[in-house]
């Protein structure tokens, strides 16, 4: 019984992690700045931008809140990365300059 309670937490916590990017030696997570992603992993082969109307939000304790009030507007950017034909590609979506979403794709290609 002690074994599927212990299998049940561990399971729970790892849907609840967000995924992560290695760039180098370094992990991009959820509530890393803009900056620093282009620092650690240079130039992403796409960029989307757009705006939306959102909540104020709040980082605490490492999840993304938001918080009550009156909307505002919110720069978005979806970034993705192609590290070729034998890495998987790595969507980023940012939202007011910080990660709030790492989403692992299909493998990578060669750019001609």
């Amino acid at each position: 019984m002690r074994r599927l309670l212990l299998l049940g937490v561990l399971a729970a916590a790892a849907a609840q992690a967000g995924e992560t990017l290695r760039c180098g030696n370094d992990l991009i997570t959820e509530g890393d700045e803009l900056a620093r992603v282009r620092r650690l992993c240079g130039e992403p082969a796409d960029v989307q931008r757009s705006t939306e109307w959102r909540a104020p939000t709040l980082w605490i304790d490492g999840r993304l809140v938001r918080a009550a009030g009156g909307d505002r507007e919110v720069p978005v950017e979806i970034w993705t990365y192609n590290f070729g034909p034998s890495r998987f590609m790595r969507r980023l979506r940012f939202e007011d300059g910080l990660v709030v979403e790492i989403e692992s794709l299909g493998y990578g290609y060669v750019v001609p």
